[in-house]
């Protein structure tokens, strides 16, 4: 059992190895948080512990919107890096679409990057080139539609990044990958 001065330097330690063990509520704001929370220390005087969200509800408090204490778990930034994801996947070979979409996230383009590549360990380029590979590689094997629309339906603004793109992931030029599928040469 944790007595009130551990749990006072766990709160004010920002310590979330605390998390899930204790509460803690400020009488002032009418607001509880975890451990964890990076909210600004309130007085130690206004401080009230709870063992349970639950309690801390009873008690009158809400729950803090910056590290939700109201939920089990709280990973804001893998959230946002899956929102990303899900709009990546939707709209990658529509440009305008896929900006739009990405606007509504409310997030700056570096914020964008940053969350995307933290948690997928690839730059939203890299991502968004793979798509792009496999949608044309889908194409190429179950049409016989010329290159340039396939680029194009495929997400690609030109023919020489579709070019350079599909041969740096499959290391075949779209024609050499069709014909690996089909055994024949396409002139």
């Amino acid at each position: 059992m944790l007595t009130e001065e551990e749990k006072w330097k766990a709160a004010l330690e920002c310590d979330a190895s605390y998390d899930g063990r204790f509460y803690y509520g400020v009488k002032t704001t009418g607001i509880f948080c975890r451990p964890s929370c990076k909210s600004k220390s309130p007085k130690r005087e206004n401080v009230e512990f709870f063992d349970t969200a639950e309690q801390a509800c009873e008690s009158g408090l809400r729950p803090c919107k910056r590290c939700r204490p109201d939920l089990l778990e709280f990973y804001p930034q893998r959230e946002n890096a899956e929102k990303i994801k899900d709009v990546y996947d939707l709209y990658f070979s529509d440009h305008d679409r896929l900006r739009e979409e990405l606007s509504k996230l409310g997030l700056s383009r570096n914020r964008i990057l940053q969350l995307f590549q933290n948690q997928y360990e690839k730059t939203p380029a890299e991502y968004l080139n793979a798509l792009r590979v496999a949608s044309a590689k889908k194409l190429l094997a179950d049409t016989s539609d010329n290159i340039l629309p396939i680029a194009l339906q495929s997400g690609f603004e030109s023919l020489s990044a579709f070019y350079t793109q599909f041969r740096r992931v499959t290391g075949l030029s779209p024609n050499e990958y069709r014909e690996s599928l089909t055994g024949k040469k396409t002139d």
